[in-house]
């Protein structure tokens, strides 16, 4: 009903601006799903003010970037783009006045969409409400301000081109493919990045970090971050928020909320077989942490997490994830692990799980070494082994947050 609604207003307003006769319900309809399967809205929203108005601040290692406004408003928005304008910027990276547009616009991946999709997400945008609201200006430093910068990283890093289907591969399997790669956008957070911020081919989908979250490796084939989950746990976690292995906070809640939730479980199911076909590197053995650090980390585990996630880490499934197999917890990169403990997390409320879990902070209740200490614990226990967290990354992330929170 409220897509009905949604879509009778929108051509309500096409009929105003004369365009009616060219847009249809379905043709609106299209683009409202397209543009759910790569999260639009997310990036292009600051939370509580509306839809695709932009001004979102998207912090990056070079400075912070604001979404732009994509609603029809002629001054601040794209009202006066035409559908050949909006193709530039989605397939090349080019605004309408022929400005470079910087990767925090994954056009790197929305390349891949075909033009009818792109039309018809300008369709639904057209049709949605009019607001007027410039978003701040970027904070990026000379040279980086100087948008023709970009022309030699499109060269080097960026090639142009619709999605070509793979003959050998199923129709599923490429419509997973077109899905993860295209729209979905997956490798912008999940892929290591290289000094000048483009995706590190060689680690596609291993694994990355971003805005001091550490995205883990999600390949699904063998020795993947989650190999162990099958396709039916990879579509309930992208439909729910949830699974038995794990529950979505931050970035990955958002995508879920805006995006993958929305989304058919047909196509979710093909996303869940491309991932299957994708394997990743043996991983070489760790060595254990001390056994002082141990032993310190099991004590701090039995007194402050192991009545939700049990003393052997299996926690309990789709309420307190496991911690055990978690691909958050065995990351390489112990980010996320760390920033979970300082600042708590909350799971994503979705229509098939609407009631959302918290986890407390401890940043106020244990110091930088117990937080490492108990971090290096479960990373090192009940099969899992990943590197030994040291007191000073536990510190130096402390402090990024209370400066990034203190602006």
């Amino acid at each position: 009903m409220r897509a009905f609604l949604l879509a009778t207003a929108a051509l309500a307003a096409l009929s105003t601006a004369g365009l009616a006769q060219t847009t249809t319900y379905s043709q609106v309809e299209r683009g409202r799903y397209i543009a759910a399967t790569g999260n639009c809205q997310g990036c292009h929203t600051v939370p509580g003010e509306a839809p695709y108005s932009g001004g979102r601040p998207m912090p990056t290692p070079f400075g912070t970037i604001h979404a732009p406004n994509i609603t029809f408003a002629e001054r601040s928005g794209i009202g006066r783009w035409t559908k050949d304008d909006f193709w530039q910027a989605v397939h090349r990276g080019i605004g309408r006045d022929g400005q470079r547009l910087y990767p925090a616009f994954p056009y790197p991946h929305f390349t891949k969409m075909p033009r009818a999709d792109v039309d018809a997400v300008y369709d639904y945008l057209a049709a949605l409400p009019r607001v007027e609201k410039e978003s701040p200006p970027n904070s990026l430093p000379f040279p980086l301000s100087w948008r023709r910068l970009m022309a030699g990283w499109n060269l080097l890093f960026f090639t142009p081109g619709v999605y070509q289907p793979d003959p050998a591969r199923s129709p599923e399997w490429n419509r997973g493919a077109y899905l993860v790669e295209g729209p979905g956008h997956c490798g912008a957070c999940h892929t290591d990045k290289n000094l000048v911020g483009a995706d590190r081919r060689s680690r596609h989908l291993q694994g990355g970090e971003l805005d001091n979250w550490a995205a883990p490796d999600i390949r699904a084939g063998r020795n993947g971050g989650i190999s162990h989950w099958s396709d039916a746990e990879i579509v309930e976690y992208l439909k729910s928020g949830r699974n038995p292995h794990t529950a979505a906070v931050s970035t990955m809640a958002e995508v879920i909320a805006y995006s993958t939730q929305l989304m058919t479980e047909a196509d979710l199911s093909a996303m869940a077989v491309y991932l299957r076909s994708l394997d990743s590197p043996a991983r070489s053995a760790e060595s254990p942490p001390a056994e002082a650090v141990m032993t310190a980390g099991r004590e701090i585990y039995a007194d402050n997490c192991s009545a939700c996630h049990k003393a052997d880490g299996t926690g309990v499934p789709r309420f307190f994830g496991p911690l055990a197999g978690s691909n958050k917890v065995r990351d390489p990169n112990p980010t996320t692990v760390i920033r979970i403990l300082l600042e708590g997390a909350r799971s994503v409320p979705t229509d098939a799980r609407p009631s959302p879990l918290s986890m407390p902070s401890y940043a106020w209740k244990l110091t930088d070494a117990q937080i490492a200490a108990v971090a290096s614990y479960v990373r090192a226990s009940w099969g899992n082994a990943a590197p030994e967290v040291s007191e000073s990354a536990v510190r130096s992330l402390r402090q990024t947050l209370k400066e990034a929170e203190a602006h």
